[in-house]
């Protein structure tokens, strides 16, 4: 393989991680959901899915589902705009998807002697392009009320769209903190400033510079904010079950499916974000390149770093010593 095509293998390998990773974490999201809320009510839950008797827990649930929703009835309303309806649900999970190119997974990967940054795209502003795709994603929201022909769907966009707007706000304000602590707008750079010692001249090396540290009320209100923008309960005002109102309520098979499945996508991109800017993202405490080294003076070297040759650099042959005989002096 050459290089050029090498490079561009390695690079696509984060985008491929966002397109497979996230999206079966978002349909796992929908297993969870439901467990929860059977743990709250007191019974089994989705358990009877089962592919030859083997139902794993009923994680085969969302599977079924996806089968379900491919092979139901498209249905779409008499007086409806044909495009902005079929275009809605593509753009909700679009944004949602986009949102996480952003939020690093990780430090950098060496492979055949390259680094790979473990971030699908790295940007100086990555904190207002993922405050940018999800804001975009109102207009997914607004489109599928507005083209459903539905008073009831119409209302139930104008309640996300009010929702998500003002759950942004607050996360904005939120985040500004942390940004300034670590002089980045660039979303490594912020997971890497949180590995530092907080205050070293009075803590030592106890306590790491993590956002939920220096920054504990943004924590909990970006928090509060992310779950509200994410449209779940107890924000779940736009669906209204109650009220029969929603900007989904005239969708069916896999387009309903995508309109869960975006607001599962931005749940996870929530979580990256949390992690990313109050807990350190993808660091443990304590843990460097080489090993652990801890506050006491106590350092457990990794196996790459305690001597082991490196697969990544090449290897050099030793000379070969041959020995002589020595002679004795007469």
């Amino acid at each position: 393989m050459s290089g050029k095509a090498l490079d561009l293998l390695l690079q696509a390998a984060p985008v491929a991680f966002i397109m497979f990773v996230v999206l079966n974490f978002g349909g796992l999201l929908t297993w969870v959901e439901r467990k929860q809320s059977a743990i709250m009510q007191d019974r089994i839950g989705a358990n009877r899915a089962s592919i030859f008797g083997i139902r794993v827990l009923g994680l085969l649930h969302p599977l079924a589902d996806a089968i379900k929703m491919l092979t139901k009835e498209d249905f779409m309303p008499a007086r409806a705009d044909r495009l902005l309806f079929k275009l809605a649900p593509f753009v909700s999970v679009f944004f949602a998807l986009g949102a996480f190119a952003s939020i690093p997974f990780g430090d950098t990967l060496k492979i055949f002697g390259r680094e790979i940054e473990l971030q699908a795209v790295t940007l100086n502003v990555g904190v207002l392009y993922v405050l940018a795709m999800l804001s975009l994603g109102v207009y997914g929201l607004m489109m599928a009320g507005w083209a459903s022909a539905n008073n009831f769907a119409l209302l139930g966009g104008q309640r996300a769209a009010a929702l998500m707007i003002s759950a942004e706000i607050a996360i904005g304000a939120s985040i500004m903190g942390v940004v300034m602590v670590s002089g980045s707008l660039n979303m490594q750079d912020i997971a890497r400033a949180q590995g530092l010692p907080l205050l070293p001249q009075y803590f030592g090396q106890w306590i790491p510079a993590w956002g939920i540290v220096t920054q504990p009320l943004a924590f909990f209100l970006f928090l509060t904010a992310g779950i509200a923008a994410t449209k779940r309960i107890p924000f779940d005002m736009p669906e209204g079950e109650s009220e029969i109102i929603g900007y989904f309520v005239e969708y069916s098979g896999m387009k309903f499916g995508m309109f869960a499945m975006a607001d599962f996508l931005e749940t996870v991109v929530i979580a990256g974000m949390t992690t990313a800017l109050f807990l350190g993202g993808w660091q443990v405490p304590y843990l460097a390149a080489s090993g652990f080294a801890f506050p006491w003076g106590q350092t457990v070297p990794l196996p790459h770093s305690s001597g082991r040759p490196d697969p990544c650099r090449p290897r050099t042959r030793r000379p070969i010593r041959r020995r002589t005989r020595g002679t004795r002096a007469g």
